[in-house]
């Protein structure tokens, strides 16, 4: 009978990708971040365990989206009050704070729990070309479209 290969955490290897978002989808580049994250693309990928690798996402005022989301898309939050529903658009909120764009939609495409916590820590996302990342030696990567 063949075990069932369970990595140990020391065994984990952990790299920082780079990720420019100039010019790519919202949602498509979400996905991919979120895969990254989880360690799914990895061999040693284990459902319950952080396996995956951190990442850095540079230009994210710069994305794209389909359709008329930037009208249309409505982000809404609620503090539990009487009126307080508060709405925001997609291009209210890529003119004010684009990085939490990035950071709802790859949240969003997480699983919901602690693990899904931890990983997100590893997701840093800039409006701009500069990082204060650079002693991570990040490895830059092109996901496709």
């Amino acid at each position: 009978m063949q075990k069932t290969y369970l990595p140990k955490e020391e065994e984990i290897k952990r790299k920082w990708f780079l990720v420019d978002a100039d010019g790519q989808i919202l949602g498509r580049l979400a996905s991919r971040i979120a895969i990254i994250l989880r360690g799914k693309h990895k061999v040693i990928f284990t459902p319950h365990m952080d396996t995956g690798d951190g990442v850095i996402v540079i230009n994210a005022s710069k994305i794209k989206v389909t359709g008329k989301k930037l009208t249309d898309k409505v982000y809404e939050r609620y503090s539990g009050y009487p009126g307080g529903k508060r709405e925001v658009t997609l291009a209210n909120m890529l003119a004010k704070n684009p990085e939490t764009v990035i950071m709802l939609a790859v949240s969003r495409m997480l699983g919901k729990g602690a693990l899904s916590e931890k990983v997100i820590g590893k997701l840093k996302v800039y409006a701009g070309e500069k990082h204060p990342h650079s002693g991570l030696k990040p490895e830059k990567i092109e996901l496709v479209q």
